[in-house]
């Protein structure tokens, strides 16, 4: 049923400005902009960066006329702490696929990781999955997925500045990575999984960071359940405006 601020309980909360969400797993990220949007009767309310429903952390969350300056705020670099699971290969790249090989991982070594880590770092061309929401002829790819379509899609420039080893005990790898926007990491996994010779899956994905915005500073759904519409303007973010470009008029 299509929104209407006029018929909500609450009077329409008319703010503008910046909410720092903390998405917990299972929620799409529409989801978390839909709850938002009924709870406190914000008309205008848009987000920065999808996050796959499995995928938890920072979600930035655009109200009011604050929407219009999302473009702005997508294009800012990304921070993720994830895990790649090694000796598996899905049709998705993460654990909601249906696994297509699964291989011996038992000779990977640390050493071996670190190196092809290496390669990964810097400038680069990756396809974006299947399973995605870029748009090809109008239509986006997991529309096409998911009638068993596949189609060739064309390579996009990304940038890994920083893609670390945080700990490794076989089959799972533990890493931080800081990436530029369109980056996919499930992506990333299954290339890295490629390159050590027995596929790899990303298991587990957490955004900490998106531009100048901590996942440390956002808040989870649960608080606001039984907050009112004054508590919650309070967590909106507003003086920030003009850092998005200049006024919004």
């Amino acid at each position: 049923m299509r929104y209407d601020a006029s018929k909500h309980r609450l009077p329409v909360c008319d703010v503008s400005g910046i909410l720092l969400i903390d998405k917990p797993a299972e929620w799409t990220s529409f989801d978390v902009v839909n709850f938002v949007r009924s709870r406190f009767n914000v008309p205008k309310v848009g987000h920065c960066g999808t996050l796959d429903p499995a995928a938890t952390g920072l979600l930035v969350l655009m109200l009011g006329a604050f929407t219009r300056k999302s473009e702005f705020f997508s294009a800012d670099d990304k921070t993720y702490e994830g895990t790649l699971e090694l000796g598996r290969v899905t049709d998705s790249g993460d654990l909601d696929g249906t696994v297509v090989r699964e291989a011996d991982c038992s000779g990977v070594t640390e050493e071996d990781l670190r190196k092809v880590f290496g390669k990964f770092t810097g400038e680069q061309w990756q396809t974006p999955p299947m399973v995605s929401a870029v748009k090809v002829g109008g239509r986006k790819l997991y529309e096409l997925a998911r009638k068993g379509v596949e189609i060739e899609r064309e390579p996009r420039r990304i940038v890994i500045s920083r893609l670390e080893l945080r700990s490794f005990a076989r089959p799972y790898c533990e890493f931080e990575v800081d990436c530029s926007k369109g980056t996919y990491i499930r992506t990333l996994c299954a290339d890295i999984g490629e390159a050590l010779g027995c596929g790899g899956v990303l298991a587990r994905l957490r955004r900490t960071r998106s531009g100048r915005f901590s996942v440390a500073d956002a808040m989870s759904l649960d608080p606001l359940k039984g907050m009112d519409q004054g508590a919650f303007q309070d967590l909106v973010i507003s003086k920030l405006m003009t850092l998005a470009g200049g006024g919004m008029g």
